[in-house]
This record gives structure tokens, sequence and C-alpha cells, in this order.
């Protein structure tokens, strides 16, 4: 969705998504890691708009994408997308057969559907090795039953997945070890390897293996302390101040008056609810940004509008106030929101609805 497309609603509330950013970061991983990008855009590329996101990845030649799910992978097919589309959920087995007219690569950890994805000619797989996520893969010291199947119909890679990537625990090198070991029982070479997600790109060194599969990383959240680089941003949330209002000392406001007036106070409403991904957690707890000073999210998020309280500062119906991103030298990024209503970045980033235009630079 496209502010061109949609300017009476690009007129209330909107995402501003930084291309350049984008790929600035995308950029950075590709240096650090030492080898070509899967970049994951899966779930509209985490809600930013994969048809944008993809063209502008497009021009780094990435390895190929990462989706969750067939009509993700046809999407990007339409798109005009000609390199390797990974599916990272597992498939169905009737499934099979939609997948491979789509030439898209699944990941696949049982005997009964290699068998069949193999023998009905369905292309390139990936297998994957459950090192202790224990989410989908085939465990990594569990392997008997796999090895045949795997040594007649190779893979053209394999992977597993870091389950605490963000933490100094010592886990990546755990399941590190078991990849290799895993691996070491199958006894295949010359497969294409990955392990690595956004964390487990930006807290090391050059990547062991031959691909990196990055995320949110792309779209400007970074890993925390012990990172070895940092995004830039990439996604803003504004919104139109609709109504500008007096509250006298003890008037409260929104459902369920769980704010009120401690002086008269002047305050505003933004064009945007929870409808649009701006959580209803957020009321008493979040900030928003206007002409370059914080102001106070009050009273409970609604549907449609939020309020703040102006009245430290200039406001008129008509101006434009920043969720997520800067405004002057302040700056609200998308892990202070996630922090703010208790949710991960990753929950904030996908949960910008479709209601909110996006416009890309």
């Amino acid at each position: 969705m496209t502010t061109e497309s949609t300017a009476e609603n690009a007129r209330r509330a909107w995402v501003d998504v930084d291309l350049g950013a984008l790929v600035r970061n995308a950029a950075a991983l590709m240096r650090h890691a030492g080898v070509p990008l899967l970049p994951m855009v899966k779930a509209d590329a985490y809600g930013l708009g994969v048809g944008p996101v993809v063209r502008a990845l497009e021009t780094l030649d990435p390895f190929g994408y990462g989706v969750a799910t067939i009509d993700e992978g046809r999407e990007l097919r339409a798109a005009g997308v000609q390199r390797p589309v990974l599916v990272f959920t597992p498939l169905l087995h009737d499934e099979f057969s939609v997948a491979r007219a789509a030439a898209l690569t699944p990941t696949l950890s049982e005997t009964s559907a290699i068998a069949r994805w193999t023998m009905s000619g369905g292309g390139d797989w990936h297998l994957a090795i459950d090192t202790g996520m224990n989410r989908a893969g085939a465990r990594w010291d569990a392997l008997d039953d796999l090895v045949a199947i795997v040594r007649q119909s190779p893979p053209a890679g394999a992977f597993t997945h870091f389950h605490s990537a963000e933490l100094d625990d010592g886990s990546m090198e755990v399941q590190e070890e078991r990849f290799s070991t895993a691996l070491a029982t199958l006894g295949v070479r010359h497969l294409l390897l990955h392990a690595e997600n956004s964390a487990g790109i930006a807290r090391r060194p050059r990547s062991k293996w031959n691909l990196v599969r990055p995320g949110v990383f792309l779209f400007g959240v970074g890993s925390g302390a012990g990172s070895g680089i940092s995004p830039d941003a990439v996604v803003s949330v504004r919104a139109r101040v609709v109504d500008v209002r007096d509250v006298r000392v003890a008037e409260g406001v929104s459902y369920g008056a769980s704010w009120k007036a401690e002086r008269v106070s002047r305050v505003a409403t933004l064009a945007i609810g929870y409808a649009d991904g701006y959580r209803r957690s957020l009321g008493n707890r979040g900030m928003a940004l206007l002409h370059g000073r914080r102001v106070p999210v009050v009273g409970t998020v609604t549907m449609d509008m939020t309020m703040i309280d102006v009245t430290a500062t200039s406001c008129s119906v008509g101006d434009t106030a920043t969720l997520v991103g800067t405004d002057g030298h302040e700056t609200i990024s998308v892990e202070d929101v996630a922090h703010a209503c208790e949710l991960s970045p990753y929950e904030i980033l996908t949960g910008l609805r479709q209601r909110l235009a996006r416009s890309y630079r």
C-alpha cells in the first residue's frame, strides 16, 4: 500500500519506510558476516511492504529470500523475483504441488516428506536440523533414519536456528557444535549451510557458514549490548492531530477515565489507534513527539484515536505527531515502544496494520 493510492488515509496516519537505511543495514550485515545474505521477508517484510523492500534489497544481489508460507513465496514470484525462495515453515504434503509450481524451496526434515518431494521431481530443498529450538526440524542427535535418504537425494542446503542469539549464554556455540555433529553424521558435502539470524550475525565475527539469514536488523531493530554493529532506523510512525481541547482539573480522558487532569491541561487527539497497530497497552505509558518535544499518551488508546497531553508545547489541528521515529533531537525507537507495552519489537513491526499507509523513500 502506498501513499499515492491512499492519499486520504495518509493524511490521518502513516508509516514512513526509509529504504536507503534498509539497504545500508543489509550491506553492513553482509560486510560483517563475510557471506551472502538470505534476507527474511516473511509477514509482508515484517509489516513494511514486501514489494518495495525486496526491490531495494535486490541492489545487493542476495542469494535469495526467506518466507514462512507458500502464498508469501508466490507473491515474490508474482513480483518477478527469480532467486531461490525458501519456505521455512514445514509444509504439509498436500502443499507440495503448489510449492513446486511456484519453484519454491521447502525446508524438510522427515523421511516421508523428503521422499515425496524428491521422488516427484520437486527440485531443491533444504534440510532443517533442530539443535535446541524444539520447534521444527530433525533432532541433531537422532538422524539415523535420515542418513540413507539424504545421501541418496542430497539437499541443496542445511540449516539450524539459534534460540537465544541475543544472549551471552554460550548457547550459540553449543548449537553450532551440534549442527557440525549432525552434518558429520549425515556425511553429505558441498551444501549451502546457514544458522545465524540477525542477532547471531551482529553479535559475533565472520560467519563460518555459507549464508546468513537476517530479519529484524534489516528493519532497524538492533541486538542489544554486545553487538558488533547497530542498524540505522528504518521505520517511523506518524499521525495527525485531529482535535485539541482544554481539560479541566479532575476531568478524565478516554474510556474508563484512567487519566485525570491534575491541572488545566491541553489534550490533543491523534488519528491513530489500536486498529492501526498502536497498542492499547500504551495508554498512560507511551510517548509521542510533537515539535521536537516528548509528550505523554494519556488515557486509554482507543480503536481509532489516541490522546496526548500537549500542555507543555504548542499544538494545532493538522500538526503531525511522531509515535516511532525522530523529531528534532528526540527519538522514539521501535524498541522503546516495545518496552513500554511489554512486547517484542517484532510484534510492534508486524502489528502495523494495513490501514496505515506506507510512504517509501
